[in-house]
């Protein structure tokens, strides 16, 4: 969710200053105040939207729910995240289905917005839900438009209505009349009727939008909006309800890098819920929208429901409890490992998933400078191994190792890398899978895992490792008595610098015992 990007880390500053304190001011509280607004500001919100945002922020923030909250920190966010939910419509609304099929669906907006491409999105979704839609090329303006929702169509797997060729030829009204009737035939339960859009706002787009809906009766009308267009969205949108009237909204180029901001304002200016949110270029980087999630995840409190049903959808319940099996008896394989790669994938960007967990913005660097590509470098690595080779990783020795990079277009590094990591993960999730608690490379074992035996059996060996047999019989009396000889400091588990030196150093004492160990 790049598009809020800026102003969730505007937010979480703001924040940030209220922590600690066991009382707010009426002075914390404007100050406060005055830092959202300028962050919502910053982000294209409208002017009203954010006057009235703000002061409704104020006047709770100065009422009894904060002055008696154990934390007003955390209280004052609730209270944020309580007005950005009703400011983006408050509850999530679904489509409303006709009683008699087909129900009819027309996108609305201006030309750039995406609603060809969403048509295409809508319609898998729909399909995934056990719906048949129809898309309706209506849009018979701009050029190469309808051969471009037939190619949509055929990625989306939906059936399409095109019977002019388009390019300035055609009635579009009379096409979307004829759709009706070929929907009936054909028996299809929905029709999405693509509608053409200008670069500007018109009185002939508006005209041919309003003879559309006159002549279909559509039961939902959404209007497609560009969430990075500015502060036009507002004078857009007003147009649009003026002009065609419509039942939904849906925010598009959410995966977008500007503010964005004024796509916040479009459900609040209006009245119309936001139904749908597109995230990306993929047909699947669509969802429905809530207006809860949303706060929550502009305000870095993540998005774990989203990402459950993310899940759910795209990973096998039996598939994952067998290889849950495969981890506890050892029997996990490459070919585990790349069909577990695979289902992650299916489940869309990497990067958006990352970002809907709880304090995303900490990782926001590391997000951005994620390679996408990696994971599919890594399904080429192994699927140019042998299925011997997949099953025994053992067997990898260095002229096969080579055979693979040349095969996947890989380096031998990577290949190396590839076969660590997979070695590594099945350990961890082995001990995992039996109730243990994993070692992590470079920590050692966690307190409280079942690192007992493995502990003691380690201070048993420890000894001086000095090549001097009289230095090293010093030292062994030296630990014998207690007396630990000081030794260069080591990092810590992940290399961020060593532990410091005991303060003031050795007593007095330990080097007087130390001393007499050394002159034997």
């Amino acid at each position: 969710m790049a598009t809020f990007g800026n102003l969730t880390d505007r937010l979480a500053d703001t924040f940030k200053n209220l922590r600690g304190k066991g009382k707010l001011s009426e002075a914390d509280v404007d100050g406060t105040v005055r830092e959202i607004r300028r962050a919502l500001l910053d982000a294209d919100v409208a002017l009203e939207v954010v006057k009235a945002f703000t002061g409704r922020v104020r006047e709770r923030a100065l009422g009894h729910e904060v002055s008696g909250a154990l934390n007003p920190a955390q209280q004052v966010v609730q209270i944020v995240n309580d007005e950005l939910v009703t400011i983006l419509g408050g509850e999530a609304r679904r489509i409303q289905f006709a009683k008699n099929p087909p129900t009819v669906i027309m996108l609305a907006g201006l030309q750039g917005a995406g609603k060809t491409t969403l048509a295409g999105k809508l319609a898998k979704w729909l399909a995934a839900d056990g719906h048949t839609p129809l898309l309706v090329a209506a849009d018979l303006q701009r050029p190469n438009a309808v051969t471009q929702l037939q190619v949509v169509a055929e990625q989306a797997g939906a059936a399409v209505f095109a019977p002019e060729p388009g390019n300035g030829k055609g009635d579009p009204v009379k096409v979307s009349k004829q759709a009706m009737k070929y929907a009936k035939d054909k028996q299809h339960d929905v029709v999405i009727i693509d509608t053409a859009g200008r670069l500007g706002v018109d009185a002939e787009l508006m005209k041919q939008a309003a003879n559309i809906r006159k002549a279909v009766d559509p039961d939902e009308v959404l209007f497609v909006i560009d969430a990075m267009i500015g502060q036009d969205a507002v004078t857009t949108a007003r147009a649009f309800q003026e002009g065609v009237d419509f039942t939904g909204v849906v925010l598009s180029k959410l995966d977008g890098d500007a503010r964005g901001g004024a796509a916040l304002s479009v459900a609040s200016i209006t009245g119309r819920p936001i139904m749908f949110a597109s995230t990306g270029e993929g047909l699947d980087d669509f969802e429905p929208f809530h207006p809860d999630r949303m706060a929550s995840r502009i305000l870095d409190l993540g998005d774990i429901l989203t990402l459950i049903e993310q899940a759910q959808k795209t990973f096998d319940e039996e598939e994952t409890r067998k290889v849950a099996e495969k981890f506890a008896t050892d029997s996990f394989t490459l070919d585990d490992f790349l069909q577990q790669m695979q289902q992650l994938k299916n489940m869309g960007s990497i990067k958006g998933m990352l970002g809907m967990l709880p304090g995303a913005k900490g990782m926001r660097e590391q997000l951005d400078n994620f390679d996408e590509s990696e994971i599919t470098r890594t399904e080429a690595i192994i699927q140019s191994m042998t299925k011997q080779e997949r099953t025994m990783p053992k067997l990898l020795n260095g002229s096969r190792r080579v055979r693979i990079a040349r095969g996947s277009g890989t380096t031998v590094t990577e290949v190396n890398a590839l076969v660590n990591r997979f070695e590594q993960a099945s350990k961890m999730m082995k001990t995992v899978a039996k109730g243990g608690m994993p070692q992590i490379p470079g920590m050692g074992p966690i307190p409280g895992g079942h690192g007992g035996k493995s502990a003691k059996k380690n201070q048993k060996k420890k000894g001086s490792k000095s090549g001097n047999p009289a230095k090293r019989a010093a030292e062994d009396a030296a630990r014998a008595e207690g007396v630990v000889a000081p030794s260069a400091p080591s990092g810590s588990g992940f290399g961020l610098g060593g532990s410091k030196p005991a303060a003031g150093g050795p007593s007095p004492e330990e080097l007087e015992s130390l001393q007499k160990f050394l002159g034997r």
